[in-house]
């Protein structure tokens, strides 16, 4: 046999398909192609020749971004419709987890296509500290805002059901309907500790034209006497001359949440929340509207609620007494002092809202209304999302309402349609009715010009005479006793800081507390 039969007949050596071919680079243009493939998935896979795999991880890449910019300009009411659904939510959640997921393995996958085949294990180490911390960068925020979600979640299912039993809400599909109007009870429960049973000290009704939005606020005092309620409820048969529960003070507004269902436990059926049911029949016939739902919030949790945001921010322009029993005559500890944009903590912000030693109960009103402004203010994307757990645990606890899940949506849709309207505001103070012999048709009319401020023929009749309409500029008769003041002022007016109040208030002296 000749020698050229033994010789070994040569291999060529092995080609990678095309498209898989690394190309020779430096290990410090594999870091920085792995941290770009983190920033646009897909580029990393491109640049190690993967050209199928990284076009297609580029497109939905790109899809994920217009449909985010979408959802942030034009699809914001959709994002704000999924926030109020738990359904949404929980798939939000899971959205949320599986794109991170993803989008790690597309980081690791890139880095690990992309690295030379020997590599020192310095370089190995140091490439894993990179990709561990890329991976960081995209797992942390994902974990926080899968967190938020699932936190609005239990918030949602919390504060809002749609299995509750309410003596005053009609279960239906469309809640809204073809209503004008929708009018919301505002309530603020004193019911802290030391405190027995919840008095709502501040009721107010919010009524909203569906259509344009021009929401008019309408604050009753505490200290209104005999309640009405409408004729063909029980509640008109037991109580015929208006609420009344013994003593005086025990028959005033700010009772009734207490003391009606105590006195009569069942008279409207089975109900979850029976204070509230007494209120808004009670209200909405003196007042001559239909209340739809309620929201109470209780001040007991108010403290929490202001520390969660980091304090709020308002202008006092009088001593407010903090502490102090106005029916023993027990001093206050101390005072707030007047000031312009003063920053107050939980305690401080719930004794500004709560004082009322040495002052009315319309003086409080309106600090409470200011408080919540404060709030609103304090409110802002970023403290909401580094203290989104805390809030949402207070709001549950200090929230009750009987505004049904299925309602979400259109007070979402109603929401954006507020934010571009007129708010106006009707204060039913001594200047415009004696709480004690309160005139109610007198109430109820000038609420209507409130919400309806048509032009009327004449003004309505009545010792008070206040109507939400100003007097016809020029127009005067002598004989005629002099116009009350417009009740429906801006809302904003009552927090504003008047520099001369303040001075007069501070030239007199903080007054007496009980430390002297």
């Amino acid at each position: 046999m000749s020698d050229d039969a033994t010789q070994p007949v040569p291999v060529p050596p092995r080609v990678p398909p095309p498209g898989r071919r690394r190309a020779s680079r430096g290990f410090g243009s594999v870091l920085g192609l792995t941290a770009l493939g983190a920033v646009v998935p897909g580029t990393a896979f491109l640049a190690a020749g993967r050209r199928k795999l990284g076009a297609v991880t580029l497109v939905v890449f790109l899809l994920l971004v217009a449909g985010g910019v979408w959802l942030a300009t034009g699809g914001r009411r959709s994002v704000l419709r999924a926030s109020v659904d738990t359904g949404w939510l929980f798939w939000i959640v899971g959205g949320i987890a599986l794109v991170a997921l993803l989008w790690i393995v597309v980081v690791v996958a890139g880095y690990r296509m992309l690295l030379p085949p020997r590599v020192s294990r310095g370089r190995h180490l140091l490439g894993a500290v990179v990709v561990g911390l890329l991976v960081l960068a995209i797992g942390a925020p994902a974990f926080m805002v899968a967190r938020v979600a699932a936190t609005q979640r239990d918030l949602i299912a919390g504060v809002f059901s749609d299995d509750g039993e309410s003596a005053t809400v009609v279960d239906s599909p469309n809640p809204f309907g073809s209503k004008e109007r929708v009018n919301v009870l505002l309530l603020g429960g004193d019911g802290g500790e030391g405190r027995e049973g919840v008095r709502t000290d501040t009721v107010i009704v919010a009524s909203i034209d569906t259509e344009s939005g021009d929401t008019t606020l309408v604050s009753l005092p505490r200290n209104l006497e005999d309640l009405p309620f409408p004729a063909d409820s029980p509640l008109a048969e037991v109580y015929p001359d208006g609420f009344e529960a013994g003593d005086e003070s025990e028959s005033l507004l700010n009772a009734v949440y207490r003391n009606g269902p105590e006195a009569y436990p069942d008279i409207l059926g089975p109900t979850d929340n029976p204070g509230a049911d007494f209120l808004k029949l009670g209200v909405g016939e003196a007042l001559g509207l239909d209340i739809d739902y309620y929201v109470l919030v209780n001040l007991d949790g108010f403290s929490r609620l202001v520390d969660a945001l980091g304090g709020i921010t308002v202008n006092v322009n009088y001593y407010v007494p903090v502490g102090g029993d106005p029916g023993t005559g027990s001093l206050p500890d101390a005072y707030i002092a007047p000031g312009p944009d003063q920053k107050l903590d939980g305690a401080t912000a719930l004794a500004f809202a709560r004082g009322r030693f040495g002052l009315t109960d319309y003086d409080r009103m309106a600090r409470q209304r200011c408080a919540i402004d404060a709030i609103i203010d304090a409110a802002d994307p970023v403290t909401l999302l580094r203290q989104y757990q805390e809030l949402a645990a207070t709001t549950q606890d200090i929230v009750r309402t009987d505004i049904p899940r299925s309602a979400l949506d259109d007070f979402v849709d109603l929401a954006f349609i507020v934010q571009e309207a007129d708010v106006r505001s009707v204060v039913f103070d001594a200047s415009v009715i004696d709480p004690a012999y309160p005139d109610y048709d007198q109430m109820r009319q000038i609420v209507q010009q409130a919400i309806d401020p048509a032009p009327a023929s004449a003004p309505p009749a009545g010792e008070n005479g206040g109507t939400a309409e100003s007097p016809a500029p020029g127009t005067t008769d002598p004989a005629a006793p002099a116009p009350a003041a417009d009740p429906a002022t801006d809302v904003g007016d009552a927090c504003a800081y008047d520099p001369a109040q303040a001075e007069a208030a501070l030239a007199q002296g903080e007054p007496e507390t009980r430390d002297g």
